[in-house]
């Protein structure tokens, strides 16, 4: 009953806060268009049809094994791959279905060749799989670019550019030439765009980096759909960031606790709420930030059931997939433990484990080893079969999700 009190003060806050912010104009020709769009995605996603499709992709699945559903949740870094070799173990976890996903960094590309090469690695990864791989990339441009001009590649500005800019279409321009290049190199998902709020001026990690649109909510969401908008309409799927919101941090949750309890702002959530509404929110991933306004035990928002179930399921309505942000950095990693921390974000809610192997050789890991603690965690019953099931169906709502 305490719980149930919270939220309902929590949804008039946000409710509250969201009548009270200005209405920023943003520049576009395509603005009425776009809202036209979401109203018939609206329309679409009503019809009757979409509940047997959704029993036809069930029955589709149904005999797929326990093992297979949990490495379906998750994602590895590659190492320095930038081929895969007839015998690298990689291979083998992939075929035998120890993971769902694969996450590409700028150290995956070939400095010569590099679109040819990166597509001969995304065909050869999806050949060996049996369930079609998720096939990412971190790419949001400016700081966070990896597929760059330097390797035959294209330019792409900052957010904090095509925010302070202000024009729709030019961020639908940038952002179309950026889904088109991830399509032809067999990139299938992008952890883009950034919907955190640069309230902090002087946060490390997002407004001096220039990862944000802006500190206006209704700009940041029309910006958001904006590049969503782009991606689908080259078949990639994108998950917004960093749930609950990471923009007033002052600290980086790459290298420890990062706690904005004190600073965080209910208005953070309004990106979220918007593109969520919209229909165009694919995923979200979380944010390695501790809330205690949000969550009284204090757990890092990705381990936290209230952020993840109560709020971002419960409150915005959200039934999407959630991918965790790197459960190697330190926020998590150092304080937590790797299987504690394995259990507590599934627990808490989490259907898809990032592991990006942006660490030093001896902390590196693979997909049988976080496969054989998510599977001892199963068979001893701390995480149920039933929460699989739940994330497995999620996640391969997403993978079928096709766009018109």
């Amino acid at each position: 009953m305490h719980l149930f009190r919270q939220l309902l003060v929590f949804i008039f806050c946000v409710l509250l806060a969201y009548a009270c912010q200005p209405k920023q104009p943003v520049k576009s020709t395509a603005l009425s268009t776009e809202k036209k769009q979401v109203k018939e995605s609206e329309k679409e996603e009503k019809k009757p049809t979409e509940q047997q499709t959704s029993v036809k992709k069930k029955t589709q699945y149904a005999d797929v094994s326990l093992e297979y559903k949990v490495g379906q949740m998750i994602m590895m870094g590659i190492n320095d791959r930038k081929l895969i070799e007839e015998k690298d173990a990689l291979r083998g976890e992939i075929s035998s279905g120890k993971t769902g996903g694969i996450i590409y960094f700028e150290k995956n590309i070939n400095a010569t060749y590099a679109k040819e090469m990166l597509k001969k690695m995304s065909l050869d990864l999806q050949a060996l799989a049996k369930i079609p791989l998720f096939i990412s990339i971190d790419e949001e441009g400016g700081k966070v670019h990896r597929l760059k001009e330097k390797y035959g590649m294209i330019r792409m500005p900052s957010a904090g550019y095509l925010g302070k800019l202000n024009n729709l279409d030019s961020t639908i321009f940038y952002n179309r030439q950026l889904a088109a290049l991830m399509s032809e190199v067999g990139i299938n998902l992008n952890f883009a765009p950034d919907v955190d709020l640069a309230l902090n001026v002087n946060n490390p990690v997002i407004a001096k980096v220039e990862r944000s649109f802006g500190a206006d909510p209704v700009l940041v969401s029309a910006h958001a759909k904006a590049c969503i908008k782009a991606h689908h309409e080259y078949g990639i799927k994108t998950v917004i960031k960093h749930f609950p919101g990471h923009g007033s941090s002052a600290t980086d949750s790459h290298y420890g606790i990062t706690d904005i309890t004190k600073q965080w702002q209910f208005i953070e959530l309004l990106p979220y709420k918007e593109v969520i509404r919209s229909g165009s929110c694919d995923a979200v991933m979380t944010a390695h930030i501790i809330n205690c306004r949000l969550d009284t035990t204090c757990l890092p928002a990705t381990l936290s059931k209230v952020i993840m179930t109560d709020i971002l399921r419960g409150v915005l309505g959200f039934d999407g997939v959630i991918f965790s942000d790197d459960m190697q950095m330190h926020a998590i990693s150092k304080s937590y433990g790797l299987e504690n921390a394995i259990k507590l974000s599934i627990l808490a809610g989490v259907d898809v484990l990032v592991f990006g192997n942006n660490v030093t050789q001896s902390y590196r890991t693979t997909a049988t080893e976080i496969h054989a603690i998510l599977m001892k965690l199963v068979r001893s019953g701390e995480i149920s079969e039933a929460r699989v099931n739940e994330s497995f169906q999620r996640i391969m709502a997403l993978k079928d999700k096709k766009f018109e």
